[in-house]
């Protein structure tokens, strides 16, 4: 198939590399990037217009930008050349609410949107991603060649309709806050002990049948090995917005989900360089039980 493709980046050119290693053909733009910055199998386009003019009849369009405004920006310009029948897709992390907006909207065109929750980072070049993908049914269905070149074997899955492929992949990366969590306090937990502990060692033979085994730990495995005290990294959490979205999803459908939250609330506590609440609470406890106070 030929395919367009809107956005370079870390996940989008590898995601291209995939396409093309897999016998499809690729046209791309991305002003964000010079010319020498594309492959010599990609056509390189200067528009959005162009893009779209160098495709078949049937196009389709691959969105992998920021999530919010870029998404917007993008539809809204492909929606004034693409035609009834044509197919953008949003590859990208975003949230499901705006997603079945995007989807209403273009259905008045005759456009079809689908959304494609993409999980495997920066190793799904040579691993295969897998695939959460929600929109019309037949509109996806015939998207399965590119979400074969692209996944894992059996790594897609349609989902349901709009939205539900972005809600899928929200909802695992909340799981992926939690499990990162357990993983960080349980390392600190060793780290702070008495005993001389390897985490590289640890890490790695907890891969051999442990019921905590996985792909996270395989990660903390080799970031062990190449810096087993983690000095080189700052304890700075950043986080892509789609914790704080399953958080306020959980809270709408009166789901509790406390790890979920408290590892969302870990990172954030994670970018103060100090902590007024810990000040207020050492405060208290001096003033009602005369516990002492570490001042500056």
């Amino acid at each position: 198939m030929k395919i367009g493709f809107v956005g370079l980046g870390k996940m989008g050119s590898n995601m291209v590399e995939r396409l093309l290693r897999n016998g499809h053909e690729v046209v791309a733009y991305d002003p964000n990037l010079s010319a020498d910055r594309f492959g010599k199998d990609i056509e390189r386009m200067n528009s959005i217009a162009e893009l779209v003019e160098n495709l078949p009849q049937h196009r389709i369009v691959w969105l992998m930008v920021p999530e919010g405004n870029p998404v917007k920006e993008n539809i809204e310009e492909l929606a004034k050349v693409l035609k009834a029948g044509d197919t953008i897709v949003d590859g990208g992390n975003s949230n499901w609410r705006d997603t079945q907006s995007h989807a209403f909207e273009l259905e008045k065109k005759g456009i079809n949107f689908v959304d494609c929750g993409t999980s495997g980072g920066v190793w799904g070049l040579e691993n295969g991603y897998c695939l959460m993908v929600g929109g019309d049914q037949t509109a996806c269905s015939k998207l399965d060649p590119i979400f074969s070149a692209l996944a894992q074997e059996n790594g897609f899955l349609y989902c349901g309709p709009s939205g539900a492929g972005h809600f899928v992949k929200m909802v695992h990366n909340g799981i992926e806050y939690g499990m990162m969590q357990a993983y960080a306090e349980g390392f600190e937990v060793m780290e702070k002990s008495s005993f001389n502990l390897d985490m590289h060692k640890i890490s790695k033979v907890w891969q051999k049948g442990s019921v905590v085994r996985s792909w996270l730990l395989e990660l903390a495995e080799s970031l062990f090995e190449e810096d087993p005290k983690l000095s080189k990294i700052k304890d700075h959490v950043e986080d892509s917005g789609e914790g704080r979205w399953m958080v306020q999803t959980a809270i709408d459908l009166n789901v509790p989900a406390p790890v979920i939250t408290l590892s969302l609330l870990s990172r954030l506590r994670s970018r103060q360089p100090e902590s007024f609440s810990m000040k207020v609470l050492a405060g208290l406890r001096n003033r009602f039980g005369g516990h002492a106070i570490k001042s500056k």
